[in-house]
């Protein structure tokens, strides 16, 4: 929002939230009913939406390849993070592209010139091509400069501005005024070679696309014009932008107006003294070397869409199922068979913390792979892959998360080590902030809880810590139970039951945790999960944490998506591990049976600004 909105700020359609593009629907069913219906076809007609779909394709691939390659680090242009205030302030981006279609259905209807436009006409591409050079670009010079006037700026082109880091969307995030103008500028080439009967579908749709296509370029954040185009013809300097002309405008505010072609800003004296030097220091960076890697994975194959990469609303949220994805089903399997074959781990995301620099790597699997015994190699190998690419990379700690760790699959990460003695980089498995946190979620004065879950290195842990400070630990395995019992102390053993009854009111469950089990629970329980996958909330008189979390600080810089199910800026404690154990310069390996200090870790934890992540519920209170 501007810092004072002026009148028009609002999209008309606001109120009707996601189901905006209803007001379409008269116009989509009336052309395809006279496509199939007449005998005089109007092509140019029934094509409006199915371009609209296009345009919005075209854009989410700008906006996945820039947040890539902006991860990754190579050629991007301004440092400064995007956090999650952005990212809800850019979700309509796609108002601009219903609008777009509004306008041109009414157009249809009012305009007889403008129905059955012929395919191909080379004297309206070039009328087209003329307009846009001299008129529009002139024109929207002038209306750019006017916009930073400082009544025009607060009440409206403010909002475009809040965006110092920008993404392929922002150069379409205005109040509805400024597109209103904006509309009014490029008509001028289209509603001229309409009345001229020189229009057709071509000249339309490459606009269209051009304007998308600069306007993305433009507000992408790194720099991939190669200098070799402007050496070849020097001229195009002045017909052509580039991504790192106009990220000076949004840094500096009161150079480079130019809309595509920065000849009115030589012409009128407002081209930036560094635009030069800012382009070629752009394409001379070179790709990020990270401090600290947190390796994950995909979840459900409806995750591709909930990954930062994938759709920005849908990243800024817990993941969850949204009924509009499986519509999108042939995509989604598609992207599940690239998975059988694609074995390259790629970049997620990047952040900075102190003096950190910070990134997720993705393997690209599915969790549900994770399950086949046959795959295991395979993984392994990804992940072996994944953790000798840091070493070379020169990353000081590499973080296991989600299913990239296991007894069964590689004894926490302890395979590699031992394959790779001489490894500098340091593996983490966060087993020790695991215990910390769940210790500290569960109320000092319970006396009992019930351990539910296949018995591995975490649940031992929290068992062993429980015991020891006089809490009482009822488990359902016996081999759990007879392993517990030689590692407690005699005073301890005198706190740990089996078998075990269902009668605690607190459970310290593992994914196995079905809904046959939980019934069994009493009315009112805690149900508080020890991995790294929250249980099914099947107990609506019962209440769920989340998996082992903490809120991140302000000062973790860049983030915007959430981290799988978890909440805004709440990261899980394998990731937050491998950091701490970066921050304190810790010389070891958390993997296989070592565990490191639950007490050291907590405490280095809230010393860097790491809060405890609770819920509301009666027990806790």
């Amino acid at each position: 929002m501007a810092s004072r909105p002026g009148i028009l700020t609002d999209w008309p359609w606001k109120p009707l939230g996601s189901f905006k593009w209803v007001i379409l629907t008269p116009w989509i069913v009336h052309s395809t009913y006279s496509l199939l219906v007449k005998d005089r076809k109007d092509i140019g007609y029934f094509l409006i939406f199915p371009y609209m779909v296009v345009r919005m394709l075209h854009d989410q691939i700008w906006i996945s390849y820039s947040r890539y390659r902006t991860a990754k680090g190579n050629n991007r242009i301004v440092d400064k993070g995007i956090e999650f205030e952005q990212v809800d302030r850019e979700t309509n981006w796609d108002d601009q592209i219903l609008f777009n279609g509004l306008l041109f259905y009414i157009g249809h209807m009012l305009l007889p010139e403008s129905n059955h436009l012929p395919l191909w006409r080379t004297d309206g591409v070039v009328i087209t091509t003329l307009l846009h050079a001299g008129p529009v670009e002139f024109l929207y010079y002038w209306l750019h400069r006017a916009l930073h006037h400082h009544f025009l700026y607060s009440r409206y082109h403010s909002h475009h501005h809040s965006s110092i880091a920008t993404e392929p969307i922002t150069s379409v995030i205005h109040p509805f005024a400024e597109h209103i103008a904006y509309f009014v500028l490029f008509a001028i080439p289209l509603y001229t070679t309409v009345i001229t009967r020189t229009a057709s579908i071509a000249s339309f749709a490459g606009y269209l696309t051009y304007i998308d296509f600069m306007n993305n370029l433009g507000h992408c954040n790194f720099e991939f014009i190669p200098k070799a185009i402007f050496s070849t013809f020097p001229f195009l300097k002045y017909l052509m932008y580039t991504p790192s002309f106009h990220s000076l405008h949004h840094t500096q505010f009161r150079t480079n107006y130019s809309l595509f072609m920065p000849i009115y800003d030589y012409i009128y004296g407002t081209m930036d003294n560094s635009s030069d030097t800012t382009y070629e220091t752009s394409l001379k960076r070179k790709e990020e070397s990270p401090d600290v890697v947190h390796l994950t994975h995909l979840t459900t194959p409806e995750s591709i869409y909930h990954l930062r990469l994938g759709f920005s609303s849908l990243a800024s949220k817990p993941q969850s199922s949204q009924w509009y994805l499986y519509l999108m089903w042939p995509f989604t399997l598609w992207s599940v068979l690239v998975t059988w074959f694609y074995g390259q781990t790629f970049v997620l995301e990047r952040n900075t913390f102190q003096n950190l620099k910070l990134q997720s790597w993705v393997i690209p699997r599915f969790h549900v792979q994770y399950l086949f015994k046959w795959q295991r190699d395979t993984l392994n190998k990804l992940i072996e892959d994944a953790i000798l690419q840091a070493e070379l990379r020169k990353v000081k700690v590499l973080s296991l998360g989600l299913s990239n760790q296991g007894d069964s699959l590689n004894k926490y990460g302890e395979v590699y080590i031992r394959r790779y003695p001489d490894l500098k980089i340091k593996i983490v498995d966060g087993s020790s902030l695991v215990v910390a946190i769940v210790l500290n979620t569960i109320p000092k004065e319970t006396s009992e809880v019930l351990l539910y879950g296949e018995p591995n290195k975490v649940s031992y842990a929290i068992a062993n810590a429980l015991c020891e400070r006089g809490t009482k630990v009822t488990t359902m395995y016996k081999d759990e139970y007879d392993n517990l019992q030689s590692m407690l102390s005699t005073e301890s053993k005198n706190n740990l039951v089996f078998p075990g009854s269902y009668t605690a009111k607190i459970w310290l469950i593992g994914e196995q945790c079905n809904e046959a089990e939980q019934k069994k629970a009493p009315k009112g329980s805690l149900f508080i999960p020890i991995s790294q996958f929250p249980p099914k909330k099947l107990r609506k008189d019962c209440y769920y944490h989340s998996t082992p979390a903490m809120i991140a600080p302000s000062s973790l810089v860049n983030v915007h998506s959430c981290e799988n199910w978890l909440p805004r800026r709440v990261m899980s404690a394998w990731r937050i591990a491998g950091i701490l154990h970066a921050l304190e310069d810790w010389k070891v390996n958390e993997c296989g049976n070592v565990m490191f200090s639950i007490d050291k870790i907590w405490q280095a934890s809230l010393q860097h600004g790491f809060r405890p992540f609770k819920i509301n519920n009666p027990i806790q209170n």
